[in-house]
């Protein structure tokens, strides 16, 4: 990908990878501009999304940005907080996060997931008005769905190792497979 392909993505949107009664949506920040060029969630290779996901035991094997269709199988999803692709997230205003919390919640109220899960704990307390908020699950549901903040995947996000972030996500895990929630003391 040429540094000039990846600029003309700016701003673009990318599907999201979605059905109705999934167990866990999850949900990014926004596009990177890797995701924009190649329209497949998570793409840029320092994002640790995929590794994660596998490693946690939501799926049989780690897949490739290029298979996210792949998840529904699974009974996972993604869409995004912000539809627009940006370098950073940090190229997007407040306003833009909390008008995206209310599209995301009448999408999920729409699609009916059991658990929406934040990927990035800053855009959850913005497009939420959560000040407060902590990565683990969370008090309030949002259109019908149980709430889970998880650790950003992006590689920028040092303080989170893959193997961190995997017990993380695997808490979670098994969260939606028996129905309650473990402890979350350390969250």
């Amino acid at each position: 990908m040429t540094p000039d392909e990846l600029q003309a993505a700016r701003d673009r949107t990318v599907p999201d990878v979605v059905a109705g009664g999934l167990r866990v949506l999850f949900c990014g920040i926004n596009p990177s501009l890797m995701t924009g060029a190649t329209g497949h969630h998570f793409a840029f290779p320092g994002n640790r999304f995929w590794p994660v996901l596998h490693r946690s035991g939501f799926t049989s094997r780690q897949l490739r940005p290029c298979e996210q269709s792949k998840l529904l199988q699974y009974g996972l999803g993604i869409t995004n907080v912000v539809a627009r692709a940006t370098a950073r997230a940090d190229e997007l205003s407040a306003e833009e996060f909390r008008a995206g919390g209310e599209i995301l919640t009448a999408k999920v109220g729409r699609l009916r997931p059991q658990w929406l899960a934040v990927v990035g704990i800053t855009a959850y307390r913005t497009a939420f008005g959560e000040r407060r908020a902590h990565i683990g699950p969370q008090e309030r549901t949002i259109g019908g769905a149980r709430v889970w903040a998880l650790p950003n995947p992006s590689g920028l996000n040092a303080h989170w190792t893959a193997q961190t972030m995997a017990e993380e996500y695997g808490r979670l895990r098994t969260a939606v497979a028996t129905g309650h929630l473990t402890d979350t003391a350390g969250a």
